[in-house]
C-alpha cells in the first residue's frame, strides 16, 4: 500500500503509547475492515510533525480481499488527514523496507519575510536572505557514498549503528522565495535529512560553507554544529523498488 498523510497530528509513523500515530491509524482501520489483529511494516518511520507523499506499507492477510475494496474501505474508516493512493497484492518475499532500492525525500524552505498562514505547517520558515549557489555547492560535495554520522542523530542504544550511506542526489531549487531540498539515497539515518536541511541552512545564512562538508564528514560522529531543521519542512516524497 501507497500511504499520503499531513503529519502535524500524530507523533510519527511508528505505534507508540502517549501520542497518535500514523500505523496505529491504519492498523485500526484494518482491525475494523478485517476483524484481523494485523501488524503493518512501513519502509521506514517518520518522526512526529513530518509528512509522506509516498510512504509504502505492506502486511499479510488472512482473509483475501480485492485491492479495490481495501482501498475504498480502508479510505471510508481513516480520518482526512491519512490517505490511501494506491493497493497491489505482492509477492510473500516483499519487504516494504528490505525490498526498496533507494528512498526520496524533500525538504521544503520558504525564504522571505512572511510566510503564508496555510503553509505554516509544510514550510520551514527562514526570513534571512539565503545565498542559494553556496547551498548548492555544498550539496554536491555531500553526494557520494560517505559516514553521515555528523548528520544524524543516532537511536539510543544504537552507538554501534553503521553510518554509511550512498546519497544519490542532493539538489536544490529556488523559485521565488521557495527552496526545494531534493535527497535520493540507498538509505537514511535518524534525522539525516532534516540535519543536511539544517546544515544546508546554515551555509545559505554563512554561518557554514562549503568547504566545512569535508571535516564534517570525515569525523564520523554526531556534530553539535548541525542543527536538526524542523520537521514540518519533510516530506517522504517516494520510495522505489
Amino acid at each position: 500500500m501507497q500511504v499520503a498523510y499531513d503529519g502535524t497530528a500524530y507523533g510519527g509513523w511508528q505505534v507508540q503509547p502517549n501520542a497518535p500515530t500514523i500505523q496505529a491509524c491504519i492498523e485500526k482501520a484494518l482491525k475494523e475492515l478485517t476483524g484481523e489483529t494485523i501488524r503493518i511494516h512501513g519502509s521506514g518511520r517518520t518522526d512526529a510533525g513530518v509528512h509522506a507523499k509516498g510512504q509504502v506499507f505492506h502486511f499479510d492477510l488472512v482473509d483475501s480481499k480485492t485491492p479495490e475494496v481495501l482501498l475504498k474501505a480502508l479510505n471510508a474508516l481513516l480520518p482526512d488527514d491519512i490517505r490511501l493512493l494506491g493497493v497491489k497484492e505482492v509477492d510473500p518475499e516483499f519487504h516494504s523496507r528490505f525490498s526498496a532500492l533507494k528512498k526520496e525525500y524533500r525538504y521544503f524552505i520558504y525564504n522571505g519575510p512572511t510566510l503564508a498562514p496555510f503553509e505554516r505547517n509544510y514550510r520551514t520558515h527562514v526570513r534571512v536572505a539565503l545565498d542559494v549557489d553556496r547551498m548548492r555547492d555544498a550539496a554536491q560535495r555531500l553526494v557520494g557514498e560517505n559516514d553521515f554520522a555528523a548528520f544524524s542523530s543516532l537511536r539510543l542504544g544504537d552507538p554501534d549503528e553503521d553510518t554509511v550511506r550512498n546519497l544519490m542526489q542532493l539538489d536544490l531549487d529556488a523559485c521565488e522565495g521557495e527552496l526545494v531540498l531534493t535527497a535520493v539515497g540507498n538509505g537514511f539515518l535518524y534525522k539525516m535529512v532534516r540535519g543536511l536541511a539544517g546544515f544546508m541552512i546554515e551555509v545559505g545564512r554563512g554561518r557554514m560553507g562549503p568547504d566545512d562538508v569535508a571535516g564534517l564528514l570525515a569525523s564520523g560522529k554526531r556534530s553539535e554544529v548541525v542543527p536538526t531543521a524542523d520537521a514540518k519542512g519533510l516530506f517522504l516524497w517516494e520510495v522505489s523498488y
